[in-house]
C-alpha cells in the first residue's frame, strides 16, 4: 500500500497526462483515491498542492469569492452543482459523477424553461438585487456572507439562501435541494413531475449535494 501512496504533484501529472478525466472518476471511488482527494480538499502546502486542489471544481469554500467579485450581471450558462466537502465529492465518485449530475438536470432545466435569455442576476455594489428566473422577475437586497460563501437575497414576498462558488468561466450559485425546488416553484409554473423526481433524487442518492446554476458575465 505504501508504494502507492504518492505526492500528490506526481499524482496530478499521471491523472492529468495518461489517465485523463474518466479515470480520475474511478481513482475518486477508491481507498487510494479519497485520500487524495481529501488532500486536494485541505490544500497541500506549496505550489504542488496549488496545482492539485486546482483540479477539484465542484467542492465549496476551495475557491471562494468575494462581495466584489460578486458584483455584476450574470447570465445562466448551464446547470450547476458541487458538494459541501471533498471528502463527499469522492464517495459519490468524483468529478465525473459531478459532471454527470449536471448532465442529469439539463432535460429537467430545459422543460421549467430556464435559459441564458431568461435566467440572469445582477447584484449592485449598494447591496441591491434584481433577478430573471425562467422569465420571472424579482428584486431585493442580498448579504454576502465571504467567509461561508452564502448568499441571502430578500424579496418583498419570500427570502431564499444560497451558496457561491468560482468556476473557470465564471460563477456558481448553488442551493440545498428543496430550497431549488421551492424557489423554482414559486417563480415558474413547473409542471411535470420530471424535474421534481430528478432533484429529489439527485439530494437522496448524494449526501451535501448542492445544486442550481453555473453562471457567465
Amino acid at each position: 500500500m505504501k508504494k502507492l501512496i504518492i505526492p500528490a504533484f506526481m499524482a496530478a501529472a499521471v491523472l492529468m497526462s495518461s489517465c485523463g478525466a474518466g479515470t480520475l472518476g474511478v481513482i475518486a471511488g477508491s481507498q487510494t483515491g479519497s485520500k487524495v482527494l481529501d488532500r486536494m480538499g485541505a490544500g497541500v502546502a506549496g505550489s504542488a498542492g496549488d496545482a492539485v486542489a486546482g483540479l477539484i471544481t465542484s467542492v465549496l469554500g476551495l475557491d471562494k469569492m468575494t462581495k466584489q467579485q460578486l458584483i455584476g450581471t450574470w447570465r445562466y450558462s448551464q446547470p450547476g452543482c458541487a458538494f459541501t466537502s471533498s471528502d463527499l465529492l469522492s464517495k459519490a465518485g468524483g468529478e465525473v459523477v459531478a459532471a454527470q449530475i449536471k448532465q442529469k438536470l439539463a432535460t429537467p432545466y430545459q422543460t421549467v424553461g430556464l435559459s441564458s435569455a431568461n435566467t440572469q442576476m445582477t447584484f449592485n455594489q449598494d447591496g441591491t438585487f434584481t433577478a430573471t428566473i425562467a422569465g420571472k422577475n424579482i428584486s431585493g437586497k442580498y448579504t454576502f456572507d465571504e467567509a461561508n460563501y452564502k448568499l441571502t437575497m430578500q424579496t418583498l414576498l419570500f427570502s431564499f439562501t444560497a451558496y457561491t462558488k468560482r468556476n473557470a468561466n465564471g460563477i456558481a450559485i448553488l442551493f440545498e435541494a428543496s430550497k431549488l425546488l421551492t424557489l423554482m416553484q414559486t417563480l415558474s409554473a413547473m409542471s411535470g413531475n420530471q424535474t421534481l423526481q430528478t432533484v429529489g433524487d439527485l439530494s437522496k442518492n448524494y449526501d451535501g449535494l448542492r445544486i442550481g446554476f453555473d453562471m457567465t458575465k
